[in-house]
């Protein structure tokens, strides 16, 4: 390890965030779980013998097994099964992959978008600004899940029936993220104007620094804490909203399952008495969006003291 490595690291060591860290059982429990989540989710054909979307290793034999601890359970199948005879296990983390990179790609579509805007607004200031502001405005009165909705009905009629499932990931991700974008332009926004009085931006349009240098270069990383903080809770949102639009029926195609799919088909069975097939990618979906939000609330407070209470 170079000198380089070394000097980063010890700064890491030194910093208060990982004092806080390391302070903070909330923070290092949610993280804990949230690198379990993440590791068995990306490289679930490692973690798990089954992929429940192989045809040839189905058996409707052993559809509908309950948990392994019930009294008609079987060893191998620790969650049961679902009505296709797919080991749940295997199948709640092929799902939750999706549901992750759906959640990933449409936060970060949506902090892209609303960061530029903020930031350009806030800088710029005047009629385009106001213009700015008065879109999030219009936009922050209709609730994310309904935008959503809107959008991607709009897609699917634009698109044709015949591209509707190959195009499915990429508007969903479209249609949340586009939903998310006004929380980060107002905050990136109010942030720009604290930032542009400051000595370092006068000193840099003196010299004749361009106004994209000063924006992305000095401003912007000095804004980026509490734009973290709401894309660390945003990407819990995105998540949920994904489960939302796929638990009814205009997410993801059945073919490529998430976990608002897994929960829409194991509800299908629930008054049944095959409770399992609904129950445990429901609390999946809790826990993951939990141990996000926990995390997030923990770098709220230590990345801005100022609003713990």
């Amino acid at each position: 390890m170079d000198n380089n490595n070394l000097t980063t690291l010890s700064r890491i060591k030194d910093s208060d965030i990982y004092y806080n860290f390391k302070k903070s059982p909330t923070a290092m429990v949610s993280s804990f779980i949230l690198i379990i989540i993440f590791f068995c989710s990306f490289f679930v054909e490692i973690v798990t013998p089954y992929n429940p979307f192989d045809p040839s290793s189905l058996s409707l034999m052993e559809a509908f097994t309950p948990p392994s601890w019930t009294e008609d359970g079987m060893a191998k199948f620790i969650l049961g099964t679902d009505g296709q005879g797919r080991d749940m296990l295997s199948t709640i983390l092929y799902g939750s992959r999706i549901s992750l990179i759906v959640g990933f790609s449409a936060i970060l579509f949506s902090l892209i978008l609303g960061v530029g805007l903020g930031l350009t607004a806030g800088y710029f200031g005047g009629k385009y600004e106001m213009l700015v502001m008065r879109l999030t405005d219009v936009q922050l009165t209709v609730p994310s899940i309904l935008m959503a909705l809107l959008v991607d009905g709009i897609a699917r009629g634009i698109i044709s029936r015949e591209m509707h499932d190959d195009m499915a990931i990429y508007v969903l991700i479209f249609a949340i993220g586009i939903s998310e974008w006004p929380q980060f332009a107002r905050v990136s926004r109010a942030a720009t104007l604290v930032e542009k009085n400051k000595d370092y931006v006068s000193a840099s349009t003196i010299i004749g620094v361009s106004n994209l240098i000063i924006m992305f270069k000095h401003i912007l990383p000095n804004i980026l804490r509490p734009i973290l903080v709401i894309g660390t809770i945003g990407l819990a949102l995105a998540i949920i909203a994904e489960s939302t639009l796929s638990f009814l029926g205009v997410g993801v195609p059945p073919t490529t399952p998430s976990l608002g799919t897994l929960i829409r088909l194991g509800n299908d069975f629930l008054f049944s008495g095959e409770w399992w097939i609904t129950f445990f990618p429901a609390m999946f979906l809790v826990i993951l969006a939990f141990s996000i939000n926990l995390l997030g609330d923990w770098m709220r407070d230590t990345l801005n003291p100022r609003l713990k209470k």
